[in-house]
This record gives C-alpha cells, sequence and structure tokens, in this order.
C-alpha cells in the first residue's frame, strides 16, 4: 500500500509523535511511505531519518506536482495547514485524503475549512468526544474512531538514580505537557496547595509554554510544586513518578496517559474531551471532573493510601493498553483507506 502522510507543523508535539509512530509502522509493514512536511522542520528532519521519501514545502500553497501523489493510494493529513495542502493537491490532481482530527475544539468559521474538511473521504477521529463535535458539524460526513498509540520511551538508569536520590521518600506526581491554559496545570497546583500538609507528596510541573509565570505566580509559597521545564527523558520520569496527571479543561485524548499507563504508572484525568477515551476507571487510573482541584487532590491520596486499588490496576492496567498498540492503530487505518 501506497501512503503520502501530510503534516506542515512547525514545531514537534503529541500529533507529530503520533505521526511518526504511524510511519514507522506503515514502513515495518512494507507500505511504500511518502511524507510531505514543513521545510526543516522537526518533524521533517525526524522523518528523513527514516526510510522514506520526504517533500518539504514552505507553505500549504507550495509543493504541488502530480508526482509528489501519482502512485499514491491516499493521502493522510494530520494537522490543520496540511488539510489544504491536501485539499489543493486533491482538486488538482485527485488524490484522494482522510484526516485525522486530534482536538476538541470548535471548527473555525471559515469557508476553506469547512470545503477542506467537507471534501475528505473520512475524518478519523482520535476520540469518541472529537467524533461528536465532527459529527456535530458535518452530519454527513464518514467518520471513525481510530484512538492515538503510546510511545514507549527508554529509561536512562543513571538519570533515574539521580532524580530518586534527589527525590527520596517523596511521593512524586508529575503533570507533562505545554503550558497552555487548556492543560490544567491550573487546577493541579490548586490539588497540591490542599495537600500541603501531605510533606512526602511532591508534585513535578514538565513542560515550557506560554502561561509559565502565571502558573509560577499561582504556585508562590507552595513548596510541593517545582517547574522542572521541558523533559525530553520521559521514560526516566514515568519511571520516577508514583501518579501522572492530566486535569485538563479540554483535551482530544491525552496520549501522555497512555504513555504512563504503558510505562506502568497509575494516571489520573479530567472528564473532558477524549480522557476518559484514554482512563478506565480503577483498570489504569481515576477519572475526576472538570476544574474539581478537591477531587483532584483526593485522588491522588486514594492511589497513594489504597493497597487495594493499586494492585487491581497493576494487574488489569496492561491489558488495557494492549488495546491501544500501534500495530492496532495501523490495522484500523488499513481498513479505512481499502474502504475508500
Amino acid at each position: 500500500m501506497n501512503i503520502c502522510h501530510v503534516n506542515l507543523a512547525r514545531g514537534f508535539s503529541g500529533g507529530e509523535s503520533q505521526t511518526i509512530l504511524l510511519i514507522k509502522e506503515h514502513l515495518r509493514l512494507g507500505y511504500h511511505v511518502n511524507v510531505v512536511a514543513k521545510k526543516n522542520s522537526p518533524f521533517s528532519n525526524a522523518c528523513k531519518a527514516l526510510e522514506c521519501s520526504v517533500i518539504e514545502v514552505s507553505h500549504y500553497l507550495t509543493g504541488h506536482s502530480k508526482d509528489a501523489t501519482s502512485n499514491m493510494h491516499v493521502m493522510h493529513v494530520h494537522e490543520g495547514q496540511a488539510i489544504y495542502w491536501a485539499l489543493i493537491q486533491k482538486l488538482i490532481f485527485g488524490t484522494p485524503y482522510i484526516v485525522t482530527r486530534r482536538i476538541d475544539n470548535k471548527f473555525k468559521d471559515k469557508w476553506i475549512s469547512s470545503l477542506a474538511y467537507r471534501q475528505a473521504s473520512n475524518i478519523v477521529c482520535v476520540s469518541h468526544a472529537v467524533e461528536n463535535i465532527v459529527s456535530r458539524q458535518f452530519p454527513d460526513a464518514r467518520t471513525n474512531v481510530v484512538n492515538d498509540s503510546p510511545v514507549a520511551y527508554p529509561i536512562d538508569e543513571h538519570a533515574l538514580a539521580a532524580l530518586q536520590s534527589k527525590y527520596k521518600d517523596k511521593f512524586i506526581v508529575i503533570q507533562a505537557a505545554k503550558l497552555y491554559k487548556h492543560k490544567g496545570f491550573d487546577i493541579t497546583i490548586a490539588a497540591a496547595k490542599r495537600l500541603r500538609k501531605q510533606t512526602d507528596i511532591h508534585f513535578c510541573l514538565l513542560g515550557d509554554g506560554p502561561e509559565l509565570h502565571y502558573l509560577e505566580a499561582q504556585a508562590d509559597g507552595a513548596l510541593n510544586v517545582e517547574f522542572v521545564g521541558r523533559q525530553n527523558d520521559m521514560g526516566t520520569w514515568f519511571a520516577l513518578a508514583d501518579i501522572v496527571v492530566l486535569p485538563s479543561h479540554t483535551e482530544g485524548m491525552g496520549s501522555v496517559l497512555l504513555e504512563a499507563t504503558l510505562a506502568g504508572t497509575p494516571v489520573i484525568g479530567s472528564r473532558a474531551g477524549g480522557i476518559p477515551d484514554a482512563i478506565h476507571e480503577e483498570v489504569n487510573g481515576l477519572l475526576v471532573d472538570i476544574a474539581e482541584p478537591e477531587q483532584l487532590a483526593n485522588a491522588i491520596l486514594r492511589i497513594k493510601t489504597d493497597t487495594t486499588l493499586q494492585r487491581k490496576i497493576a494487574q488489569q492496567a496492561p491489558s488495557f493498553i494492549d488495546g491501544f498498540s500501534i500495530q492496532h492503530a495501523a490495522n484500523r487505518y488499513a481498513h479505512i483507506y481499502t474502504e475508500l
């Protein structure tokens, strides 16, 4: 099968990680893969290290040619700018495209965006919450749900030993994400303040972003909260953590929860967007209501103190996470490609 993946992101975040994961699986399966990527972007550079053809473009209006997709069964779009590139390529050369929709936001009120989604042969949603939004906006669209898959990260044993020494006798709660307002770091900090008397619980907030100064001001005086910046060795941090939390206000899926589960770490998330797809209550973690720091604090204490729940999660989480494997996702996508 010949697939052209299109991702024009300038940076590299969860969506790009998921795209790379799927490309690697397609290459393993023997697919012929083309990639259309933003020129000199981290995503493009990552694709160049793989056994696939990379077409770099500076804008969605550039780089169009018959050769780019002439032998491709389908274009697979992975982010917002890429859908416009695929739309133009389809209108000129006739190659169909599908879209993976990762966010649970309402659609922009733009005619070109509406046209691009209506021209897609299938809109694949990473969660049922995203599919509900798509179906309301485009009731005639063909949709499917294919959940994100967890990335398995290596553990740096030396770095882990250093962190374990630094946080000796601490119960470590981490949140790892870009410091955006919708990620709910404010809820984590509010929960941490409620748990200040639990002196062995320590919160490590991983990430950088526009909300840093606001969140630092909110956390002022909370000695159990630490901003550790963007971290690349997530396998090491998952191995250190006792709990990973994601109390988002909105969320397409929350793949960090799947990655933590794969690493064997219990998770807590809000009932926002697609997070309930990523957490099965008392199987790999706990769910709390949106914007409820008291519930988050109580859930942290429950996992910390309830040994029966700890054993239950340890026993059941591995079989739960198997259903999110990249092999499973690639098989679902293969059915979608062949049905076009």
